[in-house]
C-alpha cells in the first residue's frame, strides 16, 4: 500500500446515521452486517482511479476516517477529535433522512472539523437560517450524503428530499442519498457513482495537481535576472 499516494477523508455526522455502514459499502463494497458505535475513529481505505478512462488515470488510495463522538460532546471530547483532524484534504458529510436533527448538525460538523466552531455555543441558527458565510471561503471538497433513503415512504420522499436538498446548495457540494444496505445505490454507472467518483477526482486534484499549478506559475513569475556582464 505504500506505493500509491493517498488522500484522508474525514466520514462526519451525528451517531447512528450509518456512518460505519457507508464506510464499509464503499471501501468493501459490501453491506455491514452487524454495524457497532464506533469509539473514537475507525480507518479504512478505498482503491480509487483518478480520471479514469483518460490519458491522466491514476490509482490513489483514499483514507475514510470514520469519526465518533456526538457534535454535543463536552470539550474534553471535542478536544480529543481534533487530532482526526489535521490534514484533511476532503470531508464527507452524513445525515440521517429520517432525522431532521442530524440534517442540522452537518453545519456544526463542519465547522469543528474546520476549526471554526469558535463559539462556545456552537448555535448557528438563527430564525431557521444558516449563516453561509461562515463556508464561503472553504477551499476543502465536501459531499452530502444522507442514508435510510429506504426507510422513507415512497409519497413522501419528495418532501424529505426537497427539505435536505438545501444542504448541498449551503456547502457548495453535491448530494448522494442512498440505502447503505443495498450495494446497487453504488453501482457502477449510476448517477451516484458518478458524483462519488467526482468528488474523490477533487479531493485528489486539490492535494496533488492545484498544488503543482501553483508552484509551476510562482516560478514563471519570477523575476527575470539577467546573466552578469563581463567587459
Amino acid at each position: 500500500m505504500a506505493s500509491l499516494d493517498r488522500v484522508k477523508v474525514l466520514v462526519l455526522g451525528d451517531s447512528g446515521v450509518g456512518k460505519s455502514s457507508l464506510v464499509h459499502l464503499l471501501c468493501q463494497n459490501q453491506v455491514l452486517g452487524n454495524p457497532s458505535w464506533t469509539v473514537g475513529c475507525s480507518v479504512d481505505v478505498r482503491v480509487h482511479d483518478y480520471k479514469e478512462g483518460t490519458p491522466e488515470e491514476k490509482t490513489y488510495y483514499i483514507e475514510l476516517w470514520d469519526v465518533g463522538g456526538s457534535v454535543g460532546s463536552a470539550s474534553s471530547v471535542k478536544s480529543t477529535r481534533a487530532v482526526f483532524y489535521n490534514s484533511v484534504n476532503g470531508i464527507i458529510l452524513v445525515h440521517d433522512l429520517t432525522n431532521k436533527k442530524s440534517s442540522q448538525n452537518l453545519y456544526r460538523w463542519s465547522l469543528e472539523a474546520l476549526n471554526r466552531d469558535l463559539v462556545p455555543t456552537g448555535v448557528l441558527v438563527t430564525n431557521g437560517d444558516y449563516d453561509r458565510e461562515q463556508f464561503a471561503d472553504n477551499q476543502i471538497p465536501l459531499l452530502v450524503i444522507g442514508t435510510k433513503l429506504d426507510q422513507i415512504h415512497e409519497g413522501k420522499r419528495h418532501e424529505v428530499l426537497t427539505r435536505t436538498a438545501f444542504l448541498a446548495e449551503d456547502f457548495n457540494a453535491e448530494e448522494i442519498n442512498l440505502d447503505c444496505t443495498n450495494p446497487r445505490y453504488l453501482a457502477a454507472g449510476s448517477s451516484n457513482a458518478v458524483k462519488l467518483s467526482r468528488f474523490f477526482d477533487k479531493v485528489i486534484e486539490k492535494r496533488y495537481f492545484l498544488r503543482e499549478d501553483l508552484v509551476s506559475k510562482n516560478c514563471n513569475l519570477l523575476p527575470y535576472s539577467a546573466p552578469p556582464f563581463y567587459p
